[in-house]
């Protein structure tokens, strides 16, 4: 029996979802505790990856227990792991799905949101969930800058350095920056697919933008130079968040 989970972690204390040798993972966990509550391994699969430091607000995985495990129903799986997980990671819905279902095919598109807190002072519930940007920032010349962001285009230009990828090229259906009432700048990035360390430097390059670093006219360009070294500095993780995955 195969099941698909709808999870959401604070990221903080892993070096990302996948599995490492040498670190401690989301996936990990997760199929640590998959073990102890169904007595046999399971195989655990994300539907993508998510860098060290980063969070998610609803990330999908399935989890299929090896032959001879407890069947356990579906509805009762999240108050299962929650016995069993660490407190940092959660699963919010499970449900049994055929056994021939990928996550990583169905998946259509993903939207990140990365969070800035602008004020003077820290929010200690903030620490290591968000980039403490100490000056204003310019909303409206960030969104005249975000708006050259969205459609098909080659993101090479926003891809990190080293990166092996060969095909750039994605659609982002959203890029907006929006200020909230609690002091937090939030940048919501929607597409169908993202290149290796592309939502943290869409935001340092509009981080650059408001700090009058980069043009936001010059978007296009920096987006046809296909070169990582025009575009604006990578934002830290701590902010990063995956919000929602469309299936």
């Amino acid at each position: 029996m195969k099941y698909l989970l709808k999870i959401t972690y604070c990221g903080t204390a892993y070096s990302g979802f996948q599995v490492q040798h040498n670190a401690n993972t989301v996936q990990a966990e997760l199929m640590r505790a998959a073990e102890k509550i169904f007595t046999v391994p399971c195989l655990v699969t994300g539907c993508s990856r998510t860098d060290s430091g980063v969070h998610a607000l609803e990330y999908l995985a399935t989890v299929e227990p090896s032959e001879g495990g407890a069947r356990i129903p579906a509805e009762k799986l999240p108050k299962a792991l929650a016995h069993v997980l660490p407190s940092d990671i959660s699963v919010m819905e499970a449900a049994v799905v055929a056994d021939d279902f990928s996550v990583r095919r169905a998946v259509k598109g993903k939207e990140y949101m990365y969070l800035l807190w602008t004020k003077d002072y820290m929010d200690p519930f903030l620490c290591k969930r968000a980039w403490h940007y100490f000056r204003p920032l310019d909303v409206e010349k960030m969104n005249l800058a975000a708006k050259y962001i969205v459609g098909k285009q080659d993101f090479a230009s926003f891809m990190a350095s080293g990166s092996e990828i060969i095909d750039t090229v994605r659609t982002v259906s959203r890029c907006e920056v929006v200020r909230g009432d609690d002091g937090c700048i939030r940048i919501y990035v929607a597409a169908d697919g993202f290149l290796y360390n592309m939502v943290r430097i869409i935001v340092g390059t509009l981080v650059y933008v408001s700090e009058g670093k980069i043009d936001p006219l010059k978007i296009k360009d920096i987006i046809n130079a296909k070169d990582r070294t025009r575009a604006g500095k990578t934002a830290p993780a701590d902010g990063l968040y995956l919000e929602k995955v469309f299936i």
